[in-house]
């Protein structure tokens, strides 16, 4: 990887893994992926500052997938623990929501009480965890080149040199 990439993607993915593997704030991943895009657009918002010229799409959409990139691996690394702690109380809940809606169609309560038990559920959800966290960091990534593009500086007047012959 780059030198220079280097130090925006571990930034813009660890905003992205923090933020979408703490309980309560992720929610903000419901609207439109917010944290991920927000860790590509972060990201490239630092490469753009490190880099002399404007930054094209493609580099930015590269910074934005290997931002999301880690940010995905991230994100599932912390939420091992944290399923952990909040594992039992989120199965409290779900059984005494189940208990307390006898009229829950049983086709549909089978298939909670499967989520609730199975393992193999959370390993496909940070798989596609990661997916998502790449795709819409590639679009973070694009969002940022399209905010933070340097504007070029103004070219100076042309100098049309004199000529004496030619009537103004």
């Amino acid at each position: 990887m780059n030198s220079g990439r280097t130090q925006p993607v571990l930034l813009g993915g660890l905003f992205i893994g923090v933020l979408s593997a703490l309980p309560v704030i992720n929610a903000g991943n419901c609207c439109c992926c917010l944290w991920v895009v927000a860790g590509g657009v972060l990201a490239v918002y630092l490469r753009q500052q490190n880099y002399q010229g404007q930054l094209n799409a493609a580099e930015g959409a590269l910074v934005g997938l290997l931002a999301g990139l880690v940010g995905g691996i991230i994100g599932s690394a912390l939420s091992i623990p944290i399923q952990m702690m909040l594992g039992p109380l989120q199965q409290e809940w779900m059984s005494r929501i189940l208990a307390n809606n006898q009229d829950f169609p049983p086709e549909a309560r089978d298939m909670m009480e499967r989520m609730m038990a199975g393992g193999a559920l959370r390993v496909v959800s940070m798989l596609i965890n990661i997916v998502f966290s790449v795709a819409f960091g590639v679009i973070g990534g694009l969002l940022g080149v399209a905010i933070f593009k340097k504007n070029a500086p103004p070219q100076p007047p042309a100098i049309i040199p004199y000529d004496p012959g030619v009537a103004m």
